[in-house]
């Protein structure tokens, strides 16, 4: 099947009580990983670009990797521009191909970003393209997006209303306690949503799909094997999974997963030059880093959003 937009996964989400997970991509062997696990359990999946990805591989090249994974896969497949910072960049993915884009103003003021993401999703919507905007800022840093945890905010659900039937926009990222990055919370703390914000957001956006983004667990396996390896991680907790589950078995629809990826890529590479020192060729070491994107796509679809056999 072609790539699709969004808009029956997240129906089907809300109704079916699950999430659908939306991986950052960056080259061909995180795409392989995340769809070979995807189309093994019969789930749908967001690929999404950032920035930084962008950047590194070029938005055409990321686009036929997805196109690729497509071809030789049998699932619902949606290719997602993960935080557009002005309209000029949104359009530039709407123009090239992406099914969904993302609009991130969120550091802005309500009114500038009621603005910006009402012109991204007039014009997305003109070219069957659906739109996402953020309301409320995470704290945290992944490629431009660097905001300092004592200047994060959670969403204000007396806004939400109005955000959505201004802007027109087809789902909202919210914060509600989650974070970007690896480096979420430090042990010894007790990281919590508030999923209380998120069932007041619920309720004044009945069957509306949110979002959430920095919610990735960061593996301590990964962490420990970096660090055994020549790597030097500080130590930090992410998201607990139960929490992430919960908040997909209600209004959540997307949740937005980064870190853990590059995490268990970087591991199955360090190790693999630890055990085999004189490897030099590409395929040897990416095949240990792609397997295990794989186990961790494996591992969220499962157990933490739900979204086995959904397809």
């Amino acid at each position: 099947m072609p790539l699709v937009t969004t808009t029956e996964m997240f129906k089907k989400a809300y109704t079916g009580g699950y999430a659908v997970g939306a991986f950052n991509v960056n080259n061909m062997e995180i795409v392989q990983g995340i769809v070979e696990a995807a189309n093994e359990l019969h789930s749908p999946v967001i690929l999404q670009a950032s920035s930084g990805a962008r950047k590194y591989a070029n938005s055409a090249y990321l686009k036929h990797l997805v196109e690729a994974a497509v071809e030789t896969s049998d699932i619902p497949i949606a290719l997602h521009l993960d935080h557009g910072a002005d309209f000029e960049i949104c359009k530039a993915c709407v123009d090239t191909g992406f099914t969904s884009v993302m609009i991130d103003a969120s550091s802005r003021s309500f009114e500038d970003n009621v603005a910006v993401s009402k012109q991204v999703a007039e014009y997305a919507h003109e070219h069957g393209v659906v739109v996402e905007a953020e309301l409320g800022t995470l704290g945290g840093v992944e490629d431009d997006v660097k905001v300092d945890h004592d200047k994060a905010m959670y969403t204000d659900p007396d806004q939400v209303e109005e955000f959505v039937k201004r802007t027109g926009v087809d789902s909202l990222a919210i914060a509600i306690g989650t974070s970007h990055g690896a480096y979420k919370f430090k042990p010894g703390t007790k990281p919590q949503l508030r999923l209380d914000i998120l069932a007041e957001v619920a309720k004044r956006l009945p069957g509306f799909p949110i979002v959430l983004h920095g919610s990735s667990s960061v593996p301590q396996e990964y962490v420990r094997i970096i660090n055994e390896n020549g790597g030097k991680l500080e130590d930090a907790i992410g998201i607990p999974e139960e929490m992430l589950r919960e908040a997909a078995k209600g209004a959540v629809c997307k949740i937005n997963i980064d870190s853990d990826l590059r995490l268990g890529m970087t591991a199955g590479i360090r190790k693999h030059f630890a055990d085999h020192p004189d490897h030099f060729d590409p395929r040897q070491y990416l095949t240990d880093g792609r397997q295990n994107v794989k186990d961790i796509v494996n591992h969220k679809i499962l157990t933490v959003l739900g979204s086995d056999n959904k397809a």
